[in-house]
């Protein structure tokens, strides 16, 4: 806590001129004769001005170095708005969850019905036409929660045996198993031996969901990807190959759906 403190004191006597100034949220550049919003953040690990329009992300973002200014920014924004033109135009649809959406459910695609009815929960209906059904209760107002909430609780009940599975084999107990919104990672395993993983991949073929919670798992034998973390994961999981090729074609189209 000393350090900590003293971190902080010394930060506030610094010369004003030393600080980074505050940067605004969002600006705003031209494209195409249109107003395109920008989330602008500032990094200190970045050695050079970024624009990114991350699928996770309902703007595009700015990402500045941490001494850089905002002038410079929006200059090299405003440089790059032919590439951004060309990717809003190419970006898939976002696809809320409301009464009639069709998603993707462990690699399937089925439709989304309100039931009109104020009791009950979410259910699947298979074997209906043209697409199996998930049908939600309650206030179609909610619908977008109560099936967000439904999704992560089915990415638990797929994830938690995966998991053990993969853990008997190594010889490893996990201390918790997490399912969050995230957005830069499918998975991630702590020192302590928490794993965490997104609840988007309830919506990924079910070999997909499995590889991650192996490769989870495999860095408690390997906090790495060496040649031996690889090794390792491929001998529980020998589909490893084939749910990267996955990722890598359709991953980033998960995030289409439901909250951003």
């Amino acid at each position: 806590m000393t350090a900590v403190r003293f971190v902080r004191s010394a930060m506030s006597v610094l010369p004003r001129r030393l600080r980074s100034p505050a940067l605004p949220a969002t600006v705003e550049i031209i494209v195409d004769g249109a107003p395109v919003s920008i989330a602008v953040r500032r990094s200190d690990r970045a050695c050079r001005y970024l624009l990114k329009l991350p699928a996770a992300s309902e703007h595009p973002v700015l990402v500045i170095p941490a001494h850089g200014s905002l002038d410079r920014g929006l200059a090299f924004a405003r440089a790059q708005s032919g590439w951004l033109r060309e990717r809003i135009r190419r970006r898939p649809d976002h696809v809320r969850f409301e009464d009639g959406a069709e998603i993707p459910l462990r690699g399937e695609m089925h439709l989304v019905c309100a039931t009109g009815l104020l009791r009950g929960g979410v259910r699947l209906v298979a074997g209906t036409q043209p697409l199996p059904r998930i049908e939600v209760a309650g206030d179609p107002e909610h619908l977008a929660r109560r099936l967000t909430d439904w999704l992560k609780a089915e990415a638990r009940r797929d994830l938690e045996p995966a998991v053990r599975r993969h853990a008997e084999r190594l010889g490893v107990k996990p201390k918790r198993i997490a399912v969050r919104d995230q957005s830069s990672r499918w998975g991630s395993c702590s020192t302590n031996g928490t794993l965490s993983f997104s609840w988007r991949l309830i919506l990924a073929p079910p070999m997909v969901l499995d590889y991650l919670a192996a490769h989870e798992v495999a860095h408690m034998v390997e906090m790495n990807h060496s040649r031996r973390f690889w090794r390792t994961l491929e001998a529980i999981a020998p589909h490893t190959g084939a749910a990267e090729a996955w990722l890598k074609r359709h991953g980033a189209s998960l995030f289409r759906y439901g909250p951003r």
